[in-house]
């Protein structure tokens, strides 16, 4: 694999996603994507064969969600964007149960591994399938 690519599709993940959460939240989904599609496109395949198949560009762009995914949810814990008025919600739903704020932190830091992870999926596939059929056919 081509970590390099990978690496580097998941700071561009994770720099489109924290910049569109700060100008409009709802776009967010839209740096998983981009950062999926980039790793599988990028990618030249493994060091065994050339071509590269669905399903390694869903490998490919999955890998590049979770790390995007990682890098996201720590950048959201520590105090950017909208994200800590959803922490704050959270931790007021919650209630009285001890450390509500570290359990909210937790359930955005899992949720953006998550939707970073299949949202990376699903844009690897398609960077795969522009990269066999660059004539639209």
């Amino acid at each position: 694999m081509d970590w390099k690519i990978i690496g580097l599709s998941s700071l561009i993940n994770a720099a489109i996603t924290i910049i569109l959460s700060v100008i409009y939240l709802p776009l967010l989904f839209l740096g998983p994507l981009v950062g999926g599609f980039l790793s599988s496109y990028l990618s030249q395949g493994y060091e065994d064969y050339a071509e590269m198949g669905k399903k390694d560009g869903a490998v490919v762009g999955a890998l590049s969600g979770i790390i995007g995914g990682l890098i996201i949810g720590l950048i959201f814990i520590l105090g950017v964007g909208p994200i800590n008025d959803v922490i704050g919600v959270l931790s007021s739903q919650i209630g009285t149960i001890t450390g509500s704020i570290i359990i909210s932190g937790y359930i955005v830091f899992q949720l953006s591994i998550v939707i970073s992870l299949i949202l990376g999926l699903v844009g690897g596939l398609i960077g795969v399938i522009v990269k066999n059929n660059p004539s639209g056919n």
